[in-house]
């Protein structure tokens, strides 16, 4: 699954675009590299996400498109 979707359906990222928009802008990293927002993402890889001063490190655990609302939260965990 692409990143930008996978931010998107994981809801990590409210909106595609937004996500599109953040890994155009660098502010995502897959396994220690930049990612372009059609970069693949696979189960065991850890995604950076960087909001203003802060950040966000997790491990994707699961990268299927159907989600509901309660199970996007398994798609990954948070390391920091």
């Amino acid at each position: 699954m692409r990143i930008d979707k996978f931010l998107k359906v994981s809801r990590v990222i409210k909106r595609r675009t937004v996500a599109a928009e953040a890994c155009s802008g660098g502010r995502i990293e897959i396994n220690g590299k930049a990612a372009k927002p059609a970069k693949e993402v696979k189960p065991g890889d850890v995604v950076t996400v960087s909001f203003g001063s802060s950040s966000l490190t997790f491990e994707v655990l699961n990268v299927e498109e159907k989600q509901t609302k309660q199970s996007a939260s398994e798609m990954y965990r948070i390391i920091s």
